[in-house]
């Protein structure tokens, strides 16, 4: 696939009376939990739009995080009909297809131990040969991970540039944010359709973006690209993983929104800086433990760095940093949508009662696989919940109904706005032949 001119992103400020904004959170092989709920919104959209209706008609920006953002990719990148590579119906199997060979142990050969000033080499040939089938946990992958990433990564690299080639960042049908961080640069690196008019070496290719903000420390190796504009400026990126300053991306969104609303002068653009009445925001999250209460600071406190590193199937800090960010997230929208009284235009989805492997990143049996779909399907029919201030703990609102309800109203609320703008263009035309 290589799509040859620009695509025209949809531009609210012309054009409509709301900003959408779509948002998926990083974690893994959780992408799974979000995935249904995404084939259920895109259902509904079905019968009031048609069958032809896809999640990136309806959202002005798509936000992903890690496996977020490899889910806005396969969304929002084009195929040869100028149509997404992917309905949403698509991706939780992709995601049960791929993902025990994207978490497959790596293999170690040899495994060095300082004795005594002497090198004892152990090899592991054999073991290897007996458990290299195994994923997601085990003897062998913490041995990994003290020398090396978890995983090599090439399977996801591989199968990421098979399925999205030469697509860029500008080929996207509808406007895409990713977070990613430059570890050489210390500093948050966001790829964004709104920025490659300005930073043209940002518009890099989707394949590279969705490794990059995937690349989670002590689980996959951090990308390296160097990418070029048009009048031949490059620059290089050394990048990891989004999801250690933007986890839950809606934020990032909302600011690059809010970024372009102040680029432009405010006789074209009629919505106001997070005036929350006219963005409509859905922020999906994969799933936490925040119930199951997994760590303790009894626990911690005999921990050293192994420990804070390697705890059963998670990686405690990772862990830690990872909903520390997507929670604040939560919170500070959730101040400010209620301040406005516009919290029927912020849908936050997130599953907080994960237990053992289901709350892990990177376990992929059969029965972890086929748990998170059941959770993803599960999680429709839970109340719908907003968070308390006063408590930081989701509460079901009352005569709210389910999660399934609330995805319902919304899609109504996205096809009207579709619905506005097509009829708002037919006008414009209309009037431009009189």
């Amino acid at each position: 696939m290589s799509p040859s001119s620009k695509n025209k992103l949809r531009s609210p400020v012309l054009d409509g009376r709301l900003v959408t904004i779509l948002s998926i959170d990083g974690g893994g092989i959780r992408g799974i939990i979000p995935a249904k709920i995404l084939e259920f919104l895109e259902s509904e959209l079905q019968k009031l739009d048609g069958e032809d209706a896809r999640i990136a008609d309806y959202f002005d920006v798509i936000a992903g995080t890690s496996t977020g953002g490899l889910m806005t990719a396969m969304l929002t990148a084009p195929d040869a009909n100028n149509r997404p590579i992917y309905a949403a119906k698509d991706i939780a199997p992709f995601y049960v297809e791929h993902g025990p060979m994207i978490f497959k142990q790596r293999f170690v050969n040899l495994i060095f131990v300082k004795v005594d000033a002497c090198e004892l080499v152990v090899r592991f040939d054999t073991l290897i040969s007996m458990i290299s089938g195994c994923c997601g946990c085990g003897l062998l992958g913490w041995m990994a991970a003290l020398v090396g990433p978890k995983y090599d990564g090439n399977y996801l690299h591989e199968l990421t540039r098979e399925i999205l080639g030469q697509t860029k960042l500008h080929h996207t049908l509808t406007n895409v944010v990713v977070p990613t961080f430059d570890i050489k640069l210390m500093q948050p690196t966001i790829f964004s359709s709104y920025e490659v008019k300005y930073r043209g070496y940002k518009d890099a290719l989707l394949s590279d973006i969705c490794i990059a903000t995937s690349a989670a420390p002590t689980y996959f190796p951090p990308h390296s690209f160097t990418n070029a504009d048009d009048s031949g400026q490059s620059w290089d990126f050394n990048l990891i993983d989004g999801g250690v300053a933007a986890n839950n991306p809606t934020l990032v969104a909302v600011r690059e929104v809010t970024k372009e609303v102040l680029s432009r002068s405010e006789d074209f653009f009629p919505i106001q800086p997070m005036e929350c009445a006219k963005l409509l925001v859905i922020s999906l999250g994969t799933g936490s433990a925040k119930r199951e209460e997994k760590y303790t600071a009894e626990m911690a406190s005999k921990w050293g760095i192994l420990g804070w590193l390697f705890n059963g199937n998670s990686t405690p800090i990772i862990d830690i940093y990872n909903h520390a960010s997507t929670d604040m997230v939560d919170y500070f929208l959730s101040a400010i949508y209620e301040a406005q009284t516009s919290q029927q235009n912020y849908l936050r989805i997130q599953a907080e009662n994960l237990t053992g492997d289901r709350s892990s990143v990177d376990v992929t049996t059969d029965e972890n696989l086929n748990d998170l779909v059941k959770i993803g399907e599960c999680l429709l029919h839970y109340p719908f919940s907003r968070l308390n201030l006063q408590t930081g703990n989701s509460e079901p609102v009352t005569g709210g109904g389910t999660n399934q309800d609330a995805l319902i109203k919304f899609a109504k609320m996205l096809s009207d706005e579709q619905k506005f703008r097509q009829s708002k263009s037919q006008t414009q035309e209309l009037e431009g032949a009189l």
